[in-house]
């Protein structure tokens, strides 16, 4: 009598990933409600935040008579680049690029160093009250700078400085004026993302450093700040945002015209009875491009300082 066997069709194997979990399950894994509905949440709030953008790009290639007879979110009959010559040459936004540079340039390369070098002290030097200092220049943040516009606006009156800084003879209106507050404001958070960040590197690096005879300032300039660059670049791409955005304090503590940032040059094209609202988002779109230039060259170091700790191994 022969046994008969029975063979059953091949089955393929399932690869199996280090988390114990095959591809056939991540792949049904990926395709479900929640995704789905998460995906449509992501794409909705991105094309609210794209729509401003995308109407004023719009409108500002449109004549200004086009969008008054037709409106905004009718079909145009051309699209032109003049807005965009004649902000360039109206509204004289070279001389305030130029302006905000002078503030926003020394104001990040002030904030970021002397914020890694508190980061690094409370970090990885046995500082007494680390912990009271890292709350006390992250409570800085809490406060509303409005509250400190009429104290400040007296105080930057009264300090005078030599004529080669400033014009007016004191702090108030100049450019010193408006760096240092930047400064005082940004500095508290970036100290708390720093000294966080550098509490991530593992200690076994500096304590190298520190058998091969490097002092405190050579473990600070050679090994931590190579090491803390991801978070620098997120920390400058942000900051250079806020500081270049910034209206209140050029409006509060500076009088001159021609020393005022790129953003107070919008208002040179508004009109005293009439306000070509096609021209001004010409002018918007130009003021934000370095903002985007900025966020592009340094997307990667970005998103690596954001990404820092989100996955273990």
């Amino acid at each position: 009598m022969t046994a008969v066997t029975s063979t059953s069709p091949a089955t393929p194997p399932s690869t199996t990933g280090a988390s114990g979990v095959s591809s056939a399950q991540r792949r049904k894994r990926r395709i479900t409600p929640a995704r789905i509905a998460l995906h449509i949440v992501l794409m909705t709030a991105a094309l609210g935040w794209l729509a401003p953008v995308l109407l004023a790009v719009y409108a500002s290639l449109r004549p200004y008579a086009d969008t008054a007879a037709h409106g905004y979110l009718s079909w145009p009959e051309r699209l032109t680049f003049d807005y965009y010559i004649q902000v360039w040459q109206d509204a004289e936004l070279p001389r305030y690029f130029f302006n905000t540079l002078i503030v926003t340039v020394p104001a990040v390369i002030i904030i970021l160093f002397l914020a890694s070098f508190v980061a690094y002290a409370i970090a990885r030097v046995r500082l007494p009250g680390a912990r009271v200092l890292l709350v006390l220049f992250t409570a800085g943040n809490l406060l509303p700078p409005q509250v400190l516009i009429t104290p400040l606006y007296v105080l930057y009156n009264k300090l005078p400085l030599p004529w080669w800084i400033s014009d007016s003879m004191s702090l108030y209106d100049s450019y010193l004026g408006l760096i240092a507050i930047h400064v005082a404001f940004q500095l508290g958070f970036c100290v708390f993302v720093l000294a966080n960040y550098m509490r991530q590197i593992p200690t076994e690096i500096t304590e190298a450093a520190l058998v091969d005879g490097a002092g405190l300032w050579k473990r600070y300039l050679t090994v931590t700040l190579p090491l803390a660059r991801p978070a620098l670049a997120a920390l400058a791409t942000l900051e250079f945002t806020w500081i270049y955005n910034d209206f209140l304090w050029a409006l509060v503590l500076m009088s001159s015209g021609d020393k005022l940032p790129i953003t107070s040059a919008l208002n040179n094209l508004r009109g005293q009875f009439f306000t070509d609202y096609n021209l001004l988002a010409a002018g918007a779109v130009l003021v934000a491009l370095p903002t985007i230039i900025v966020f592009n060259l340094l997307q990667k170091q970005f998103i690596a300082g954001l990404t820092l700790g989100a996955n273990k191994g």
